[in-house]
């Protein structure tokens, strides 16, 4: 028999508008696991149960005089500790932040809760969403890094203690983990969510996406948080698609480019002939999946990447940094460093190659509904001294692309792979779509041994 802690979103939700769970059931069973797995696993910044079980009290009474909030109400949701989250502490993971309790609320937190969601609590991230390894551990196997920076977001969707989580991504910091721990992570068009009141690393790479153990469930986070929000200047003013009616009406197999070059250079041994597995299985079902290349250097993509990321975040920590630059560790402070010796030039350059290379790609996926890659370059390493490496999530975020991370399997070691798709810039129901067809070809359910 199904635990309430298994359900997906959709499930979760349907059965709570039915009557055949209570809110509080749902949150007693998640809150079970998290009695069973913490501190084990470390996935917390903040949760009080007291709080929780209340706020499910109050969303049973809703329903039952009201009707529901919205598609989410009810769903607990993790969140990562950037996001601002009125009156309870942010601290990022940092010193510098240790007593900060905001006095608002994140958009997309506001969001989540005018849907009906409960906000579960704060997951744990690296220091300020950098590479400093986090204490949250791997549920399949606890000496190898859960990734980063989403740490506990990641981790706690993965073992069921909720079944949505909050993440962010700079360069790979949302699909990383999710693949790391045999999950779905969405990284949407930069843009398409509003990133007001969430604690930057870069202004012009963050993009705030979730955590869920299927496409379905992404598709309806996204319809939640997708929007314009005049507080954040980058927002996008474009019209919302129906990203739910694009997943359930995608029924021909989807057209699928792969760039080799990059990815198997990159790839070790065994996640290359993953990958070329899962292409082989998605072409016998119908796909259409071609190779393409582009003339832009994957190395000055990354190398641009850097400048622009370490540059803004020494233009979001200077003050901070000038008094309490020793409070940083070490990852994030050499970002700041090495932010604040580069040249304004070097800074304008990195712009340029950003604009070149996003309408390069944006040009070759024409043909395409979406791009077929491995998410990451091997399974999460044996070293937690590392979030591992994020170079195969870094083109998309770089140019602002829609990606996608999908479960495909397991290594020889019982770790988890995954297959990244990505899209063309506000294509995102378009990905949502391919991804939905793909997931069910693939058919992967992982679920770690804990």
């Amino acid at each position: 028999m199904t635990q309430p802690h298994e359900l997906t979103i959709t499930e979760a939700a349907k059965n709570i508008r039915d009557g055949a769970l209570s809110c509080v059931e749902l949150i007693e069973s998640l809150l079970a696991r998290v009695s069973l797995l913490e501190p084990d696993l470390n996935v917390w910044v903040t949760m009080n149960e007291t709080d929780v079980l209340a706020t499910a009290e109050r969303r049973d009474a809703e329903l039952a005089s009201e009707g529901p909030r919205g598609p989410l109400h009810g769903i607990p949701v993790g969140i990562k500790d950037i996001y601002y989250t009125q009156g309870v502490t942010t601290t990022a993971c940092s010193k510098i932040l240790a007593d900060f309790v905001p006095d608002y609320d994140a958009t997309t937190v506001a969001k989540l809760k005018q849907a009906g969601a409960i906000i579960m609590g704060k997951t744990v991230t690296t220091e300020f969403a950098c590479g400093d390894p986090p204490p949250t551990r791997n549920p399949w196997n606890a000496e190898h890094t859960p990734g980063g920076s989403s740490s506990g977001s990641a981790v706690g969707v993965a073992t069921g203690m909720f079944p949505a989580a909050m993440g962010s991504q700079t360069a790979g910091s949302i699909l990383r983990p999710a693949s790391f721990n045999g999950i779905v992570g969405l990284k949407p068009t930069f843009s398409r969510v509003s990133r007001y009141g969430v604690v930057p690393v870069s202004w012009s790479l963050d993009t705030m996406g979730p955590f869920t153990r299927t496409v379905e469930d992404a598709a309806l986070m996204l319809s939640v948080l997708a929007g314009h929000d005049p507080n954040d200047f980058s927002s996008s003013t474009r019209p919302v698609p129906d990203y739910l009616n694009a997943v359930a009406s995608m029924r021909h197999p989807p057209r699928i480019g792969r760039i080799r070059k990059f990815f198997d250079d990159n790839a070790n041994d065994e996640v290359r002939t993953h990958t070329d597995a899962i292409a082989d299985k998605l072409t016998n079902a119908g796909a259409l999946i071609e190779d393409f290349d582009l003339p832009s250097d994957f190395d000055t993509m990354l190398s641009a990447h850097r400048v622009l990321m370490t540059v803004e975040a020494a233009a979001v920590h200077q003050e901070w940094f000038e008094a309490r630059a020793d409070e940083y560790s070490p990852n994030i402070r050499g970002v700041i460093e090495q932010g604040m010796l580069t040249p304004a030039v070097a800074y304008v350059q990195a712009q340029r190659v950003r604009r070149r290379f996003r309408r390069e790609l944006e040009q070759a996926l024409r043909p395409y509904d979406a791009m077929l890659s491995p998410s990451t370059v091997e399974p999460a390493p044996h070293d937690l001294g590392t979030t591992g490496n994020p170079m195969f999530q870094t083109p998309f975020t770089f140019g602002g692309f829609p990606s996608i991370t999908l479960p495909s399997g397991l290594n020889a070691d019982g770790l988890p792979l995954g297959v990244q798709l990505a899209a063309a810039p506000f294509a995102d129901e378009t990905l949502l779509a391919a991804a939905r067809w793909c997931e069910q070809i693939i058919d992967a359910k992982l679920t770690p041994p804990v």
